[in-house]
């Protein structure tokens, strides 16, 4: 549900962009399985996507689907990003436990892997149309995953099962951008002077 809410978000800003079909299943696919991709390869391991094709199928198959019902699919909008706050909290653990499979139990690696398989689909997507990566400008997003890893971090050199970790820091990461939803939580900007 994770890969399908990205592909989501990637189709609906192509179409918003005026984006053709090819462009739509680019995005769609770019966000979906785009942050994973970059995982693997920064870590040395063969992209999962590439060698598990479901995945692709899904965010191909997304594309095709909203190029043709996106109108019908405009007005559920909030559902997808109530699945999309899933998939960030999913993402996030996912990636932070592969980089924990590679390297062991560093915090920066897992960190990074999990950070970059959350959020590095959706600035890959703003930068192929040319805007400042959402995640840099507004919404608790980042952080919500940020928050997430490090508890799923902390949980685990505590020396509690790895599962349990998991299932708290996806708790905690989804959690987290849910109410920022909810409640419209942005992060702080400097403030320009008006003289």
């Amino acid at each position: 549900m994770g890969t399908i809410a990205f592909a989501v978000t990637g189709a609906s800003k192509a179409i918003s962009h005026k984006a053709d079909i090819f462009g739509i299943i680019v995005l769609a696919s770019v966000v979906g399985v785009g942050g994973g991709v970059t995982r693997d390869v920064i870590f040395g391991r063969f992209p999962t996507a590439f060698s598990d094709p479901i995945y692709v199928a899904i965010t191909v198959t997304v594309g095709v689907v909203m190029f043709f019902l996106y109108t019908k699919f405009k007005k559920q909008m909030s559902i997808w990003l109530v699945f999309d706050a899933v998939g960030l909290g999913v993402f996030s653990i996912l990636g932070a436990s592969i980089a924990y499979q590679v390297v062991g139990l560093e915090f920066l690696p897992m960190l990074f892997g999990g950070m970059i398989t959350a959020i590095g689909g959706g600035i890959l997507r703003d930068v192929f149309v040319r805007e400042i990566p959402i995640v840099f400008v507004k919404e608790v997003y980042a952080i919500a995953s940020i928050i997430g890893i490090v508890v799923f971090y902390g949980i685990l050199s505590a020396g509690v099962d790895v599962q349990i970790a998991s299932v708290v820091g996806i708790v905690t990461g989804t959690g987290i951008r849910l109410l920022a939803m909810k409640f419209n939580w942005n992060l702080p900007k400097v403030r320009e002077s008006l003289d």
